[in-house]
């Protein structure tokens, strides 16, 4: 028996033009699966694209802005009629603030909920229903280890990954009969390309020393990388995963516990 294989299996993986988003749309399209990357910026979104098919895979993409609800239905639908069905939804897209309370202005925190936890929930809401007529599907949603702890000035992401986690735990809960699967991941700090533009941003000339002390934070002394996390979400998204329903899986580098 071939593990964790997707063969034939339709795919949807949201915020996929770069970062844990990308890997797991390239490390999907391996395991057999037709991938449909819905991408803001759907330039990066095409890049993935033509990597995935530059290694014999399959894989579409759709510029879509999560935060808009119609606009969700009408490209699920467009990919339902394309495919006839979408086997896994995987929940990547999503941005970060850095800002403890008093210094979250209304608009920050706006900006924060519309994409992470209304772009979750509409993706959700636009899948549910053709996952029931069909007879089962599994959703995976993208939370943090912010989620479960608390990290210092991450008031806005906090929030959003926290319902994330609560969202995720509600679906499974109420969908366990209907054969839908929904599970989450929390990772901890993971090495993408907004990691390098936060640090060239914020710590000019400094990128190298404050990418080490970042990296520190986690007791394996390392970012995991994006292909790691994307590992971990191709077994919960395979069948061999039949079994795991409502949980939150840390792939955190013993951040949650190793931390004294």
């Amino acid at each position: 028996m071939s593990l964790f294989r997707l063969d034939n299996k339709v795919a949807v993986v949201t915020g996929a033009g770069s970062g844990i988003g990308q890997a797991v749309a390239r490390c999907f399209a391996a395991q057999g699966a037709i991938v449909h990357i819905i991408e803001l910026n759907e330039d990066g979104g095409k890049g993935t694209v033509e990597e995935i098919k530059a290694a014999g895979g399959q894989a579409q993409v759709h510029a879509c802005n999560v935060a808009m609800q119609e606009e969700v239905i009408k490209i699920m639908g467009a990919i339902q009629a394309i495919s006839g069905r979408i086997d896994i939804l995987v929940n990547c897209a999503g941005i970060a603030h850095i800002g403890k309370l008093e210094t979250t202005s209304e608009a920050d925190f706006e900006r924060v909920f519309q994409v992470n936890v209304k772009g979750t929930y509409n993706c959700m809401y636009a899948v549910i229903g053709q996952m029931k007529e069909q007879g089962g599907g599994v959703i995976l949603n993208v939370a943090s280890v912010a989620s479960s702890v608390g990290i210092p000035d991450r008031f806005a992401y906090s929030m959003s990954k926290g319902a994330v986690l609560t969202m995720t735990l509600s679906v499974a809960k109420d969908y366990i009969h209907d054969n839908i699967r929904c599970n989450c991941i929390s990772p901890a700090r993971v090495h993408t390309p907004f990691v390098d533009g936060f640090l060239q941003k914020n710590y000019p000339g400094r990128e190298q020393e404050m990418f080490e002390k970042l990296s520190k934070t986690q007791p394996i002394g390392r970012m995991a990388r994006p292909d790691e996390v994307a590992w971990l979400s191709l077994y919960l998204c395979s069948d061999q995963a039949g079994f795991v329903t409502g949980c939150d899986y840390p792939i955190d580098g013993g951040f949650l516990k190793l931390n004294n």
